[in-house]
């Protein structure tokens, strides 16, 4: 079964433009996209939403990995007011959408995503509970050895986020490379909290296509739709497995969630050898940078071309490549930017382009250790 098609685009879009704090919709003064050119989609506005399993999504969604992570990403309670603004920034552009994992938040923090969520949640105008869709993942820990403790963990990270209902419960990562008997009951977890009416659809990360191939037939045969694969996916992270994967997964009908689709950062144009990230970070970016020169040249060229941002230009490849990107954000600038991802579309000579140049890169992203194959 092949992925539902893009929506079409309106014939008088709007154009979002940075505007103060805020966003500006406008309608551009250009005429209308020809009806030719909206078929070469996928062309999505933020208020546009594409389906995943049950679910209707924005186009692009935002990662949460940051909040609470002190180590990587130097979180720090006093960020939690900006933390909120961004939050209902997005929701009021049109981005329902937010990931989040019950191991993100470092020490004494951890859960400290799901629980800031919670909060925004509660505190926000939001009229349904469905009209946020919060996919989190649920760590694989050597305790965690049966279908009931799973399903706890899924219990448990509904009361940090106060919801009844998950929208996406996925599994963070296959334990087959190393604990291959622990996998099954993981696997049932997932079918259990989908009968039980916790999470409205489930899904995996980490997962190459082989494995999913196995995950998806196991739970076909329990009644149970896979629905999400999330996978590290972007110009840095495009290799073959990716690709298959992606394949495999146009071929099951399963949605493609790309994180870390700006690299962690190294997409962004922000940094160069010079001027590298605090902590952790910078010892990956001093490794593969200095080979990005072609690459992140070309980011610049088409983003200058375009009127766009280099991180807006990387995420629109994602798109274009038709995953759902999940940029993480800390910063309301952060949001204001990704959005203007949307509402347009890279050519084919510009996909190409850029692929191009990303091959040649010497040092690509270093893959999530648990990966499957």
């Amino acid at each position: 079964m092949s992925l539902p098609a893009a929506k079409a685009a309106p014939a008088m879009p709007f154009a979002s433009q940075p505007h103060g704090g805020g966003i500006l919709l406008r309608r551009p003064s250009s005429p209308p996209v020809p009806a030719a050119a909206l078929r070469l989609g996928p062309l999505f506005w933020p208020w546009e939403k594409v389906k995943v399993g049950p679910l209707s999504v924005s186009p692009m969604g935002f990662g949460t990995w940051a909040w609470g992570n002190q180590l990587l990403w130097g979180y720090q309670e006093s960020m939690d007011t900006e933390l909120q603004d961004c939050f209902n920034l997005a929701l009021k552009n049109g981005i329902n959408l937010f990931d989040t994992a019950d191991s993100y938040g470092t020490g004494k923090l951890n859960g400290q995503s799901e629980m800031l969520l919670g909060k925004f949640i509660s505190e926000g105008s939001i009229k349904s509970p469905d009209d946020v869709v919060i996919a989190t993942k649920f760590a694989a820990y050597p305790w965690r050895l049966t279908s009931g403790q799973f399903v706890n963990a899924c219990k448990s990270s509904l009361d940090r986020l106060q919801i009844d209902r998950l929208g996406i419960g996925q599994l963070h990562w296959s334990t087959a490379n190393y604990a291959p008997l622990q996998e099954r009951a993981l696997w049932d977890g997932l079918v259990d909290m989908y009968d039980k009416g916790l999470v409205r659809a489930v899904g995996v990360s980490n997962y190459g296509p082989k494995q999913l191939l196995k995950i998806h037939g196991y739970l076909a045969s329990r009644g149970v739709p896979l629905s999400t694969a999330q996978v590290q996916f972007s110009l840095l992270s495009m290799g073959d497995e990716q690709m298959e994967l992606k394949t495999v997964c146009d071929s099951l009908g399963v949605r493609v969630i790309a994180y870390s689709p700006l690299g962690l950062g190294m997409l962004t144009g922000k940094y160069d050898a010079s001027n590298l990230p605090n902590g952790p970070r910078s010892v990956l970016f001093r490794q593969i940078l200095p080979g990005l020169e072609s690459l992140l040249s070309c980011l610049k060229s088409i983003a200058d071309r375009k009127g766009k941002t280099m991180s807006q230009v990387a995420i629109n490849w994602c798109i274009c490549k038709g995953a759902i990107p999940i940029p993480g954000v800390k910063t309301v600038r952060h949001v204001e930017d990704n959005l203007g991802a949307l509402g347009w579309r890279l050519n084919a000579d510009e996909i190409s382009e850029l692929e191009a140049a990303a091959m040649e890169c010497p040092k690509k992203m270093v893959q999530n250790i648990f990966q499957t194959a």
